[in-house]
């Protein structure tokens, strides 16, 4: 027997601690409450939006096939994963260890006190549509009735969304680099000989 399965994706930011290590423990722990992730869009470091006194946000989508489970139900598990990495408060505006938030859910439409899907901001946030657009850029919002891909040029947020690049703010130290020198003026000499 086939087991019907949705295709939906999950917004993933974090700016307290280690940004991307949370991000990974955060796609870890979606694998460990039975979602199966089947695809990862790169990492993008992005400003804060709405806030002028936090860090920068490390932020990715995560593409997951679901099976036999309802939206309701993919939230509560989103929600405790969030609570493992320390997050105690979901109120807006505060920083976090892990944010994750259900951006759609197939085609599904749904409106309670609690869910709201597609999620009702990322039409407006170029943190979420950058990533999205990476990993399914011809995705059409169900609400929008818009693809990814148009929604990001259209878009009127002007926030920086980079990707990310751990290794960007590493120096060596200088006795490596006068090792270095030594050792290549050492070869280039013997070579000579």
């Amino acid at each position: 027997m086939e087991i019907d399965s949705t295709i939906a994706y999950i917004g993933l930011g974090s700016n307290l601690g280690d940004r991307a290590g949370n991000l990974l423990l955060a796609v870890r722990g979606l694998m460990e409450s039975g979602l199966t992730v089947t695809r990862l869009s790169a990492i993008y470091e992005t400003e804060p939006v709405g806030v002028s006194d936090h860090g920068h946000y490390l932020n990715m989508v995560a593409e997951v096939r679901t099976g036999n489970i309802t939206p309701s139900q993919m939230l509560a598990r989103m929600i405790r994963v969030e609570y493992l990495l320390g997050r105690r408060h979901k109120f807006l505006q505060a920083p976090r260890t892990a944010d994750l938030d259900l951006l759609f859910y197939g085609d599904v439409q749904i409106e309670t006190d609690f869910l709201k899907v597609p999620h009702k901001s990322v039409h407006r946030r170029k943190f979420v549509l950058v990533p999205m657009a990476e990993l399914a850029p011809h995705f059409i919002h169900p609400v929008e009735n818009k693809s990814i891909e148009t929604l990001l040029q259209d878009v009127e947020d002007l926030s920086a969304v980079r990707r990310w690049n751990p290794n960007e703010n590493i120096s060596l130290p200088e006795a490596i680099h006068s090792t270095d020198d030594r050792a290549l003026t050492q070869s280039s000499s013997s070579s000579k000989s």
